[in-house]
């Protein structure tokens, strides 16, 4: 019997990836405890997966406390891992260089340096917290595109946090402070003042509606797929990933922000939108027009998120996907997030939503908007199954086929595998 073949792992792997992708998915585990035996040597090993995620609606509502309708997504990163009896963690990411942090010296000055100081920040969260951190090796590999609006980072973090809570925490770490820690590290040591959805999507698994108005995001899984539907999600990866655009992410919440200090409140969550149109032109005078612009967004995307649960629940599905396409329409008018402003010439995706448009337009059917944080990376096109060899086709000669990916929704989210 070769690696991965017993009942238990058939079993399970199916469970996760689909029979359909089994062999692929036991060729991809086999190729990752041998690297990870070549690295750190033979023994038992634990197997860990994390998805990346798919925004369906609510961009750039979490960090002002909003709505979210947001799925995990079939690609993601992958680990195997073991204790190893230190205060030392050892990380090898395949195409990277090796990582070793002393968990009883961690470096707090070590910021904005990539994965290493992500892993501090998350180390350092996690013990303030008062959770265990114990030293560990881990090999790991990914499928999520990167700095694309998938949240690779994120698939990142949940991963490291479902080790975390396995090796050293009886499962005790819940799903919500997995997101805290991955949230703090991004803030902290990336500078990055992100929300918490991205983390939420990763580590829950399956279709999720949330709302981060209270301290305690109210979670509430959705029974949804697209393929339920006869329609496939395609992510479109522009070729220009958002590594380097901070600084006009982070202008998103902040400028709310400031729309809402107006009003006495820290986040647009809990300013009135009645009291906000009256007073629109004191906003406009103190906040400036872009921060009024964005906070209309963050209230219409309030309403669209209960709008598309509600049609879920009753299967107006028709209504659900109209909400898509008019989410992606107030992103790229009112929020402003399709291309970044310090270069204003380059305008991947536009251009790639254009094109998608187009498409939609002659074909009579179809839904797509801007996808993730925004700026640049990808698009996503939400089109019947009928239609997607045609869009492939019509869409390889601009981006590259290699940068059209169909997908699934993943049900699965970040876990220990109990093979």
């Amino acid at each position: 019997m070769g690696m991965f073949e017993s009942e238990k792992e058939v079993s399970v792997l199916s469970s996760v990836y689909g029979e359909e992708n089994l062999a692929k998915e036991q060729a991809r585990y086999e190729h990752l405890v041998t690297k990870f035996k070549e690295c750190f040597g033979e023994g038992e090993v634990d197997f860990f997966s994390a998805p990346g995620r798919t925004e369906i609606l609510g961009n750039h509502t979490d960090h002002n406390h909003g709505k979210v309708l947001t799925a995990s997504i079939a690609m993601d990163t992958i680990a195997a891992a073991r204790k190893n009896g230190t205060s030392l963690v050892h990380v090898i990411s395949e195409g990277y260089k090796a990582i070793t942090i002393d968990l009883e010296n961690l470096d707090s000055e070590c910021k904005c340096k990539g994965t290493l100081s992500l892993l501090i920040g998350m180390f350092e969260c996690a013990i303030k917290k008062g959770y265990k951190v114990e030293g560990f090796d881990a090999y790991i590999t990914t499928e999520v595109i990167g700095a694309a609006g998938v949240s690779s980072s994120a698939s990142f973090e949940m991963l490291i946090c479902a080790i975390m809570n396995y090796f050293s925490n009886e499962g005790k770490i819940d799903y919500v402070e997995y997101a805290k820690i991955g949230q703090y590290a991004e803030h902290e040591y990336w500078l990055k003042q992100s929300g918490l959805l991205d983390q939420m999507a990763c580590a829950v698994g399956g279709v999720i509606a949330i709302d981060f108005k209270e301290e305690m995001p109210k979670v509430e899984k959705v029974e949804f797929g697209y393929d339920k539907l006869g329609y496939d999600l395609i992510i479109v990866n522009t070729g220009k990933g958002h590594a380097d655009l901070s600084e006009e992410y982070s202008a998103v919440p902040v400028e709310m922000k400031r729309a809402a200090k107006g009003f006495g409140k820290e986040v647009l969550a809990d300013v009135d939108e009645k009291e906000f149109m009256e007073n629109l032109n004191k906003v406009r005078e103190e906040a400036g027009d872009r921060a009024v612009m964005r906070a209309l967004h963050f209230f219409a995307e309030q309403k669209r998120v209960d709008t598309a649960v509600k049609a879920i629940k009753e299967e107006d599905y028709a209504t659900f996907l109209s909400c898509i396409t008019k989410s992606g329409n107030s992103s790229w008018k009112w929020l402003q997030n399709c291309f970044a402003t310090k270069d204003e010439t380059e305008q991947a995706v536009p251009v790639a939503l254009a094109l998608t448009e187009l498409f939609i337009e002659e074909e009579g059917r179809g839904y797509c908007r801007v996808h993730g944080g925004g700026f640049a990376g990808v698009i996503a096109a939400v089109l019947p199954k009928d239609l997607t060899p045609k869009y492939v086709e019509m869409m390889t000669p601009y981006m590259g086929e290699e940068n059209i990916y169909v997908m699934q929704i993943r049900q699965t989210g970040a876990v220990h595998l109990e093979m």
